[in-house]
């Protein structure tokens, strides 16, 4: 896929931020609601308060999380908490469009496993969930999402959600499966600074080796990447 890159950040958020609004727009047109995957990441945050300043039909938006850390909603490396407070919190969203992960510290496949029967009640009757869009963003060790290098849930191909011990981290993360976030109409990746250029290159390359470089595991439909994370 041919990428061209944004001169500087502000440029992505821009373009970010109005293709997020014009796809909203759309999908409420055509089916009345649209239904996003959400991404955790300094880069989408600042889109996430961008868009809390945009005019969209809130009451027709129903948002997920495409991972999360195994805490409580209220501490301070929470993905939930971290959307409620750029986005959630300062427009009408109604509660009942939102839908985060139940987070069980003490029991993370049981929350995992919750989460999934919440994804499926909102996907009946298939075989993945239909997101409209899948926000992802990339770690400076191409991971996306929770799906790391060298961890389990990169080879699951079965489960929608699954929870994910991380090694470097010594905690457990959740995460959609790759299969799950590959299930989305649209699916964008938001890249930014020279610290992803090595990461960029890799997942870009022609080796693939989606062990040590899981966003090769997506195939998404747009980039938004600046030009500084390009090599």
């Amino acid at each position: 896929m041919k990428i061209d890159p944004y001169q500087t950040i502000d440029q992505l958020y821009a373009a970010a931020a109005d293709s997020f609004c014009e796809l909203a727009v759309k999908c409420i047109r055509d089916a009345g609601r649209f239904r996003v995957s959400l991404s955790g990441g300094s880069t989408p945050k600042q889109l996430y308060e961008i868009l809390s300043n945009r005019d969209l039909p809130w009451a027709n938006i129903h948002w997920f999380w495409g991972d999360e850390r195994n805490v409580p909603h209220s501490d301070a490396d929470s993905n939930y908490l971290m959307v409620r407070d750029a986005l959630l919190d300062r427009v009408s969203a109604p509660a009942s469009n939102v839908h985060p992960v139940p987070v069980n510290v003490d029991d993370p496949a049981a929350a995992a496993v919750a989460y999934e029967a919440t994804l499926k009640q909102h996907f009946p009757g298939q075989s993945m969930p239909a997101w409209d869009l899948a926000l992802l963003g990339m770690g400076d060790d191409s991971h996306t999402a929770s799906l790391f290098p060298g961890t389990k849930a990169i080879g699951e191909t079965e489960r929608w959600f699954t929870e994910n011990w991380v090694e470097k981290f010594d905690s457990y993360r959740y995460t959609l499966t790759a299969p799950a976030i590959n299930s989305a109409k649209q699916s964008w990746f938001l890249v930014s600074g020279v610290g992803k250029k090595t990461a960029l290159a890799n997942v870009l390359g022609d080796t693939r080796v989606p062990g040590l470089y899981p966003s090769q595991l997506i195939s998404p439909t747009r980039w938004f990447v600046t030009v500084d994370a390009m090599a």
